[in-house]
């Protein structure tokens, strides 16, 4: 998951940026609402984490501001204003959910992601795919009972196709779940990830991702057992 962190207090923000990070999601991390509209305008994002008092500008004005130009992207709200009428007038603006400060961050965590499964279209955060069992808040994926080793990429990876079942990706769409701003992209990082876990379940059953136009994660109840990369990605499910 690729979040965005407008926030101007240093230390809170560095704490958050590394939480997150340590979550396995990428995090650029921004303490002015106007470089907050250049990212925002320049990559496509996952989720948002907003403050309210920012250095140019309040982070309600921002937000109403979005939701009028059609941005759909989940904004949670981390603010130290911490009154009924400041939650009522942030849900009210269009956020999807209201921290006040200081709060706990493996709550954070935990609201993050339930926002995230509520956007892709399931809260549920345990997902049967054939003779899958996969747990999105654990970030762990089961065979018939047995754990698939997965690395943070590989997850992360894996995650973006079980949300958005067969729809094609891009290569840069992909990327934008691993890295951020700043971060050095190996050119071949996506064909490694995505080949790394088939040679290792290359004698069970697997979710097929396809592409080299793009990426496409196959999980339908007949799972095919490896991961195949074709000269073109066909529009079909």
């Amino acid at each position: 998951m690729r979040v965005l962190l407008i926030e101007d207090d240093t230390i809170l923000g560095a704490a958050v940026r590394d939480h997150i990070v340590g979550d396995n999601h990428s995090v650029d991390w921004v303490g002015r609402l106007d470089r907050a509209a250049e990212h925002l305008d320049s990559a496509a994002y996952d989720l948002v984490l907003l403050d309210l008092m920012l250095p140019d500008g309040r982070g309600i004005a921002f937000l109403r501001d979005l939701r009028r130009k059609g941005c759909v992207t989940p904004v949670i709200i981390l603010t130290a204003l911490d009154q009924i009428s400041d939650r009522i007038e942030g849900l009210n603006a269009g956020a999807d959910d209201y921290m006040t400060k200081p709060f706990d961050l493996a709550e954070l965590s935990a609201r993050l992601n339930a926002v995230a499964r509520r956007y892709s279209g399931n809260p549920n955060p345990l997902v049967e795919i054939g003779c899958l069992q996969i747990d999105l808040a654990a970030r762990t994926v089961m065979k018939d009972g047995r754990l698939i080793d997965l690395t943070a990429r590989e997850w992360a990876l894996f995650e973006a196709f079980v949300q958005r079942p067969g729809q094609v990706m891009s290569k840069a769409q992909l990327e934008d779940r691993l890295y951020a701003f700043g971060a050095e992209v190996e050119s071949n990082t996506i064909e490694v990830h995505v080949s790394r876990p088939a040679d290792r379940r290359s004698r069970d059953p697997s979710p097929r991702l396809t592409g080299s136009c793009g990426w496409r994660g196959r999980l339908g109840p007949e799972l095919p057992r490896r991961i195949q990369h074709h000269r073109r990605v066909d529009a079909g499910p």
